[in-house]
């Protein structure tokens, strides 16, 4: 909780409830209406066109960069006719062939040959072998040039063709030596019959020697039989292996010679960066969609006004600042176009003085640093025409002070050129500090508003820097100003945070007169008033007019801004207040 130090100065209590306040019933549906509309996403991207074409240039720059970095390589083709024997199924022996091509034996022979110092592994990753029909199997290699392209291709199809030789003449020795062993096996067989016969003939005659040897003869003769067949048919088999293995050797060859493929010259140097500007296009258009379309940001006048219950009377397009750049940093900055209307427009919004203190209160509901610098901007050319201004800056920080060299809490004088200013910046700890104007109670002891009658004499104009927080309220400002101009950057704040500021103001008991949009829409094409036309007011009325048109909402003209008639009777009994206050500081020891 926190006891305000004005809860004795007459301000209107902080009650949020009551009757004085009946916002439309179509504020929230006029609030979301078209949010999600295609003029919506147009306008989105409209706006952020800077962003999502400086994505399409990144895209473009990386495709550019990986195009040199990793330039397209060179290819080269060769075809091979195969002669296979039989094959249990058509394409299995084309199948193996292309095993065989992409093999570490394969490769490793074709590096001896192309005496390079590459690994097996990147250079199997270099081509592919693959199956064209039954007897035909092409190779494609990739390469940094047409050249090495071309050899490594034909240095691949010698080096396929010799292992895939070898092989078959591997196989063929192998048979070889299983029929040589078969052979060798029946020979055996009758040796050892012959040597059974052999040992009978050498024991006496007897019957049953004979009937034994007559066996044993049976016996060598089958075997000299199977003997003679098998060497005719492993004869045969090694005459058709041979024959076989020799139209697989000579009847495999390169087909078609390693040729370069087609290469042009400019299509990778333009596809790689085409298709890189491409994605970051799509990518920066997604970003800023997706932005538009999760944000709660008010950008429309008429949302604006609405949500503060103000019109908006002046909006200009993105004010740049920058801490480095010249001609964006400190007042240089108010220069700019933009803020030269924005300081026009605050000139043309104060008060009226009748006797007493012209007062004015600029809320920055979210950017504080142009507001600043519009006041401060303002504040030098009406010290400049021969007032005496005053300027408070009760913002975070000091960003007005800090524009006029004066950043230490109190009350100081900062002179820029001709003009001779007032600066007024409260302790760090006052985060409610009372001013100059209205009633205050006498136990508050020291405030700045004191401060200020200590330091000077009644002044012209009081400039003041206001920024409103919820969690502090905003009792303080009617002892500022009675008047007030609210200072919006289009999407930055929400339609709770601006109507927040909105109530806060009124329940201090300060008019809030306008509200400047900085940053707004080029494709808005609302007026900024806070109701429609259909509630029963013009858009006099709606935005504060010279008539009090609110009264017919339930509201008094001095309340909801819209009655000068009461507004100005408020004022000049501010005034007159102010007037007092300071005429008082001016009569007592401390005067000057």
């Amino acid at each position: 909780m926190r006891l305000s130090p004005d809860r004795d100065a007459d301000l209107p209590e902080r009650a949020w409830g009551g009757g004085d306040f009946t916002p439309p019933e179509d504020m929230a549906a006029d609030f979301n209406a078209g949010l999600t509309s295609l003029g919506f996403i147009r306008a989105a991207l409209r706006r952020s066109r800077r962003a999502w074409c400086a994505m399409a240039a990144v895209g473009f720059l990386i495709g550019l960069g990986v195009y040199v970095t990793s330039p397209p390589v060179y290819q080269a083709s060769t075809t091979v006719f195969l002669t296979n024997g039989p094959e249990p199924q058509p394409g299995a022996a084309v199948a193996d062939d292309q095993t065989i091509a992409q093999s570490i034996p394969v490769a490793r022979l074709a590096l001896q040959k192309l005496r390079l110092q590459e690994s097996v592994g990147s250079f199997i990753a270099s081509y592919v072998a693959t199956p064209v029909t039954d007897r035909a199997l092409s190779i494609v290699v990739d390469a940094p040039t047409s050249s090495d392209a071309v050899s490594r291709a034909s240095a691949l199809a010698t080096a396929f063709l010799r292992y895939r030789a070898v092989q078959l003449q591997a196989q063929q020795s192998q048979l070889f030596r299983s029929l040589d062993q078969q052979v060798n096996a029946a020979r055996q067989n009758v040796s050892t019959i012959r040597g059974k016969i052999r040992s009978l003939l050498a024991q006496p005659p007897s019957p049953a020697r004979r009937i034994q040897l007559s066996n044993l003869r049976t016996q060598e003769d089958q075997a000299n039989g199977a003997l003679q067949q098998l060497q005719q048919t492993i004869d045969g088999t090694r005459a058709d292996s041979q024959a076989l293995t020799t139209s697989q050797v000579t009847g495999s060859v390169v087909l078609n010679a390693a040729a370069p493929l087609p290469h042009s010259r400019f299509k990778h140097l333009v596809l790689y960066p085409l298709v890189g500007g491409i994605l970051g296009l799509v990518l920066g258009l997604g970003l800023v969609i997706v932005r538009a379309l999760i944000s709660d940001g008010l950008r429309r006048r008429d949302d604006i006004a609405r949500a503060l219950g103000a019109p908006v009377r002046l909006s200009v397009g993105r004010v740049r600042l920058s801490r480095w750049w010249p001609g964006r940093r400190g007042l240089a900055a108010a220069n700019g176009a933009y803020v030269r209307r924005i300081v026009a427009y605050l000139d043309g919004a104060i008060p009226a003085r009748s006797g007493g203190v012209a007062a004015l209160a600029v809320i920055p509901v979210d950017d504080p640093q142009v507001a600043a610098l519009s006041l401060v901007s303002l504040a030098k050319s009406c010290a400049e025409r021969g007032m005496r201004v005053v300027v408070a800056d009760l913002g975070s920080g000091a960003p007005a002070g800090g524009l006029l060299g004066v950043k230490k809490p109190g009350v100081d004088m900062a002179i820029l050129g001709n003009a001779r200013l007032i600066v007024a910046i409260p302790e760090p700890d006052d985060v409610a500090p009372a001013g100059p104007l209205g009633r205050r109670s006498p136990q508050v002891k020291g405030s700045l508003g004191e401060a200020i009658a200590a330091a000077c004499a009644a002044p012209d104009l009081l400039l003041t820097l206001s920024p409103l927080d919820p969690a502090l309220g905003g009792e303080h400002l009617a002892t500022w100003a009675g008047d007030a101009v609210a200072v919006i950057t289009a999407g930055r704040s929400s339609w709770t945070r601006i109507h927040a500021v909105s109530e806060m103001a009124r329940l201090a008991g300060t008019r809030l007169d306008s509200a400047v949009v900085v940053g707004a829409d080029e494709t808005d094409e609302s007026l900024g008033m806070p109701y429609p036309a259909e509630d029963g007011q013009d858009a006099e009325t709606a935005g504060g007019g010279e008539e009090a048109g609110a009264a017919g909402n339930g509201q008094d003209a001095e309340t909801t801004g819209g009655g000068q008639e009461a507004g100005t009777a408020g004022r000049r009994r501010k005034r007159s207040d102010t007037q007092d206050f300071f005429v008082a500081a001016d009569r007592g020891p401390g005067a000057r």
